[in-house]
């Protein structure tokens, strides 16, 4: 059976683990894709496309710390040398938080926008023009439920989701002409590692596995409904379990949401 990423070079960013390495291991089994893997840790994107029973021809190991975003478009070159072209991008690396606003210190609120916000818009700004030269692509970018509410313990991390809302929305409508989709994947609770390496207040990782996180979508079953989300080209998708619901209640009553949110356990 065809698929919609077959022929297609895709480049996923926070492909060591998590997400990013189940979608490796998706596009792997059920695409004929090429696939660029970058994180920071280039030892273990290997060990991801082993795992994945990627072939030496499929796959290339591209390392990248979307804090150092000056280096983004020297990154980019060197992407779109791999196999001629960028088709996909998946913005998907990010760094969550756990900890109160008014005891957060400020340089924890900056590492998190440097690192979900300006990181990604700035390896963003860079391969846009590889596709406008391929007169296509798409642009996914894995925002969370924090990109369109807040909630306690979550302030920073909401306040750099929020502002890719606003980029890549604007993007969208500038990239229209020139055939290049965005689409904003918003994740509610997977089963990943992102609260154990959340930052806290001081800047330390929290080190422990929340609960809700612990009891969310298997990484998976995440994995293909985002890749149906990025092959209907959505422009925006939550993702997860009853919490998604939020959603809407953000939209149609937002006092009710004010209220749950308030009350809720969410660390």
């Amino acid at each position: 059976m065809s698929s919609y990423f077959d022929h297609k070079v895709i480049w996923i960013t926070g492909a060591s683990s998590g997400i990013g390495e189940a979608l490796v291991i998706d596009l792997a089994k059920n695409s004929n894709a090429k696939i660029i893997l970058s994180s920071r840790k280039e030892e273990q994107l290997h060990v991801v496309a082993e795992k994945a029973g990627l072939s030496k021809d499929r796959y290339a190991v591209i390392p990248l710390d979307l804090k150092n975003y000056k280096e983004m478009p020297a990154i980019a070159a060197k992407a779109s040398e791999q196999f001629g072209k960028i088709d996909i991008l998946i913005n998907n690396a990010g760094l969550s938080q756990r900890s109160l606003a008014m005891e957060t210190d400020i340089e924890v609120d900056k590492q998190l926008i440097d690192i979900d916000y300006i990181g990604t818009v700035a390896l963003t700004k860079a391969t846009v023009p590889y596709m406008i030269r391929n007169k296509g692509g798409q642009i996914a970018v894995v925002s969370s439920l924090m990109g369109i509410f807040g909630a306690p313990m979550r302030s920073g991390y909401a306040g750099a989701k929020h502002a890719l809302h606003g980029f890549f929305d604007a993007l969208r409508a500038e990239l229209f002409s020139q055939n290049i989709g965005i689409t904003i994947i918003c994740p509610g609770f997977i089963q990943t590692d992102i609260s154990i390496n959340a930052v806290t207040g001081d800047g330390s990782s929290q080190g422990t596995m929340d609960d809700a996180t612990k009891n969310g979508m298997p990484v998976d079953i995440f994995a293909k409904k985002m890749l149906y989300a990025i092959e209907k080209q959505k422009k925006q998708k939550a993702i997860g379990g009853k919490e998604v619901m939020a959603v809407y209640l953000k939209r149609f009553f937002p006092n009710l949401l004010a209220k749950i949110v308030r009350k809720a356990k969410v660390v």
